[in-house]
């Protein structure tokens, strides 16, 4: 079996267990959607949902946001973790959005990644989830799943990302990416994974790389 054939039968059993992706941030628009995606990195999209209503309730919008203190920000985001940096990241992305493009939110890469805090995985989850971008946002999580299941010998997240979009048809990245985050937490853990009721590693998951990870 190809590494193509194997894509297309997992996306088959993705597409089964996940008709609907719903995005599991919560946000109104797409300033609020960037500054819930920058909030969630090493933390949870539940934590973050616990967090972000009280942060948007003041400030959904940039103008708002730079008429906080930092250091309030900074108390709101406390839960999510990193908060001074991330903080500073807030006030500073959301100066720039209103320097340079009128309090919009850039709908390109680039403009997206040269912005405080924002690396490129943030800015796929904009592209693809604020803008309807064909994009596949990569992180730790997909990137350990995709080397589980043989798809990638990828070092690094780049690698793995660009492995992905090569083997699944453009038209699927977008939801692809959510099937595949769906569908580790609840059948493929980093921990305490049982391989054997997995039925995308039982089927074609490398063992090697299996055990490594738990």
């Amino acid at each position: 079996m190809t590494k193509k054939q194997k894509a297309a039968e997992i996306s088959a059993i993705l597409e089964g267990l996940y008709p609907e992706t719903p995005i599991p941030l919560h946000f109104h628009n797409h300033y609020t959607l960037l500054v819930a995606v920058l909030l969630s990195a090493q933390c949870t999209d539940e934590r973050v949902n616990n967090v972000t209503p009280d942060l948007f309730a003041k400030a959904d919008n940039p103008a708002d946001m730079v008429k906080l203190d930092v250091e309030e920000i900074r108390e709101i985001i406390h839960p999510c973790g990193l908060a001074p940096a991330k903080s500073k990241n807030i006030n500073r992305l959301s100066e720039i959005l209103i320097e340079k493009y009128n309090g919009e939110v850039p709908d390109n890469f680039t403009d997206l990644e040269a912005l405080p805090g924002v690396g490129h995985k943030t800015a796929s989850v904009v592209m693809s989830q604020g803008f309807g971008h064909p994009a596949f946002p990569v992180d730790t999580h997909i990137h350990r799943l995709a080397q589980r299941w043989g798809l990638t010998n990828g070092k690094s997240v780049e690698q793995t990302e660009r492995d992905l979009k090569a083997l699944f048809p453009r038209a699927t990245w977008n939801k692809l990416h959510l099937q595949i985050i769906f569908y580790g937490r609840e059948y493929c853990p980093a921990r305490g994974h049982d391989e054997q009721k997995c039925m995308i590693c039982s089927k074609y998951g490398k063992k090697e790389i299996s055990k490594k990870v738990k």
